[in-house]
């Protein structure tokens, strides 16, 4: 008898309407891994956040048409995923299912959406190639309260991380290499771009730094040019914490300085969103002219491109063939300093 396997994808979610913004940034904003403060405190916390940002959020997604668009292009994923495991000939009819953490469909909505469907095993996908306490680990706990409640009992494997994956190394160094070939003769340096994180928080022992560290490097490897010009930084930093560095906007300052253009690279982000389209397409790209950036290219995120969907067909398939939470056959892959990977729980 064929197996039913439910693969449940995480991302963050958007907006889906301008009177969304602000109860999406007080879920953001509430979540104990992003504000790491006790009840009531973080709720009254997010609630003045979230209050003091939306009017700049809804213009960020005004330019987008006054919606976020992940969630459609989450669809598309989960759409060519379940046609590339059905493409594997596991025997098992696989259905995949979205559930974002700060918008709908939310985990409890998507628990339900499983228990009916009443598969007998689950794969836990996170759309996030590198771990973060503050994303992979915060979807999985709200998924295991979720499906909890709803009665979700089937044999459950995670899938944690997926830095230096196969597939995914190599959709984007198909994507950086037409930038290369468009940016013909001119001097350019790769930049490699990556939401940042409060510097305590790797401090404290998230491994997420390093799992970008790590795609980047193995990206620059496959594109197979000696001498190649790259840097990591990190984007979207906002309040009176340190983050981590060094930061996008210094550097692309930077290479106006060296006269050099620039290929940026979404190298933690697999589908477009304000981060993409408003923050590296029009707000950077402006910080580029004015500091005297030759040419400024960004390569498209990896979204359904064939490479990385069978390399997420890939991790699917041996992560029900196994289950367990590390990547790779159970191999760590976190610096043992990592507290925070969730491979040492």
């Amino acid at each position: 008898m064929t197996r039913r396997l439910a693969v449940v994808l995480f991302n963050l979610g958007g907006p889906d309407r301008p009177s969304a913004v602000r109860p999406f940034l007080f879920n953001l904003f509430s979540d104990p891994a992003i504000i790491r403060l006790p009840q009531p405190l973080r709720w009254l916390v997010a609630r003045l956040i979230s209050g003091r940002r939306e009017k700049t959020a809804r213009e960020i997604y005004g330019r987008l048409g006054g919606r976020s668009p992940i969630l459609p292009l989450t669809e598309n994923q989960a759409e060519a995923l379940t046609e590339a495991i059905a493409g594997l000939s596991l025997d098992v009819e696989a259905r995949c299912f979205i559930a974002m953490r700060y918008w709908h469909p939310r985990a409890a909505e998507t628990a339900k959406a499983v228990a009916a469907f009443a598969p007998d095993d689950i794969v836990l996908l996170p759309l996030y190639p590198q771990f973060s306490t503050t994303t992979t680990a915060s979807s999985l706990a709200e998924w295991r309260r979720a499906a909890a409640k709803a009665g979700v009992s089937a044999r459950t494997a995670s899938i944690c991380c997926y830095p230096v994956e196969q597939g995914w190394v190599q959709a984007q160094s198909l994507l950086i290499g037409k930038a290369l070939e468009a940016m013909g003769d001119t001097p350019c340096r790769l930049l490699f771009s990556a939401h940042g994180l409060p510097k305590k928080v790797v401090e404290a022992g998230d491994p997420y730094q390093d799992q970008v560290e790590m795609t980047a490097k193995a990206v620059a490897a496959a594109l197979g040019r000696p001498g190649l010009d790259w840097v990591v930084s990190y984007q979207s930093r906002v309040g009176p914490l340190e983050w981590i560095a060094p930061y996008t906007d210094d550097e692309i300052r930077r290479a106006g300085k060296d006269g050099l253009g620039l290929i940026v690279v979404p190298i933690a982000f697999v589908s477009e969103h304000s981060e993409t389209l408003v923050e590296l397409d029009i707000e950077y790209r402006e910080l580029a002219d004015h500091a005297g950036v030759p040419h400024y290219m960004r390569v498209p995120a990896v979204g359904c491109e064939p490479a990385f969907i069978a390399g997420l067909a890939r991790l699917v398939a041996t992560a029900w063939g196994h289950g367990g939470t590390a990547p790779d056959g159970g191999v760590r892959i976190c610096n043992a300093s990592r507290s925070g990977c969730i491979c040492t729980k």
